[in-house]
């Protein structure tokens, strides 16, 4: 596969979905399907997705039977995802047998015994955590590749603010300071692009305020703590990317010409001198994906947890 001419964020998403479902920890996933609330007495259990993206992780979920009764809302800044998610969630309930209805301005889905509403909304997920009324009301919240673009510090008090007591977190794809590519081209070269691209993490802003943390995977753990979390289970969820037999898998190639273009668009004119050298540097691991021969990992942390106090539901 050539460099696309152009990159589309939503097509991105899409693409990494197979590396997420192969990346995402086993025990933590299997402790969140052990301690999934099955019923309360007021009904099915609420899902909150912070970030949501195109839909995928409410994919897995109904997929992997995870999710088979209660209600579901997606948040997330861009308008192009909502619209993508809704597009997905229509062409994937039939052949999935599923019958789609329309239900409090979303879209419910039926399979049997099984009904789950969803719906999805435009909006920061801070300001929506500081409405009173979506405090405390959630039996579950999801944050998917996230965190590591949210002041930690800020972010993890007003999230976990969003649960009900006893309500629990699944926070996934955490990304905590290590990025590789191989073959290396220039060892020193190699470490300078990577440590600029950190450092740019950390020095994001969003509205004037610092925002982001290359290191967010290792910070959690006392974040959550310090916030009234409970940690059930955390492990490592490391994005690893390589050929087979000179090829990828599915639209990886794609996912891996679009990481080099955050490093392009992050990093470009930052090196004075040495500018020419990172385009060299970027037109070679090009190459690479074109031949079907770089290899690229990212370390990443996923946590379940509660907060509070258990709330009773049945585990």
């Amino acid at each position: 596969m050539n460099a696309p001419e152009q990159f589309s964020f939503q097509r991105y998403l899409a693409a990494k979905k197979t590396i997420d479902d192969r990346s995402l920890n086993a025990g933590v996933w299997q402790a969140l399907i052990k301690h999934w609330p099955r019923s309360r007495k007021e009904g099915a259990p609420r899902v909150l997705e912070a970030g949501m993206g195109i839909g995928t992780m409410l994919q897995r979920l109904l997929e992997r039977g995870v999710l088979t009764q209660g209600a579901y809302l997606g948040i997330d800044l861009e308008q192009a995802n909502i619209q993508q998610a809704r597009e997905w969630l229509t062409a994937w309930a039939e052949p999935h047998a599923y019958r789609l209805e329309q239900a409090q301005g979303g879209i419910a889905l039926h399979k049997a015994a099984r009904r789950v509403e969803t719906r999805f909304r435009q909006g920061d997920i801070l300001q929506y955590a500081q409405q009173p009324e979506a405090q405390r009301t959630w039996e579950v919240l999801i944050a998917h590749a996230l965190l590591d673009l949210l002041p930690v510090p800020e972010a993890v008090p007003a999230l976990l603010g969003l649960l009900r007591p006893g309500g629990l977190f699944y926070f996934t794809c955490n990304f905590d300071g290590e990025t590789i590519f191989e073959p290396a081209l220039d060892p020193e070269f190699d470490r300078l692009v990577v440590e600029r691209y950190h450092l740019s993490m950390d020095q994001r802003q969003v509205n004037g305020r610092l925002s982001g943390d290359s290191q967010t995977g290792r910070h959690l753990f006392t974040a959550l703590e310090q916030a009234g979390g409970r940690i059930l289970e955390a492990g490592a969820s490391d994005w690893v990317v390589y050929p087979r037999q000179g090829l990828y898998q599915a639209d990886e190639a794609y996912f891996l010409y679009h990481i080099l273009y955050f490093f392009e668009s992050t990093l470009a004119g930052q090196f004075g001198e040495q500018e020419p050298r990172f385009r060299d540097w970027l037109a070679q691991r090009r190459l690479q994906v074109r031949g079907g021969e770089l290899v690229y990992i990212a370390h990443q942390l996923d946590f379940l947890g509660r907060v509070g106090e258990y709330g009773g539901y049945p585990d």
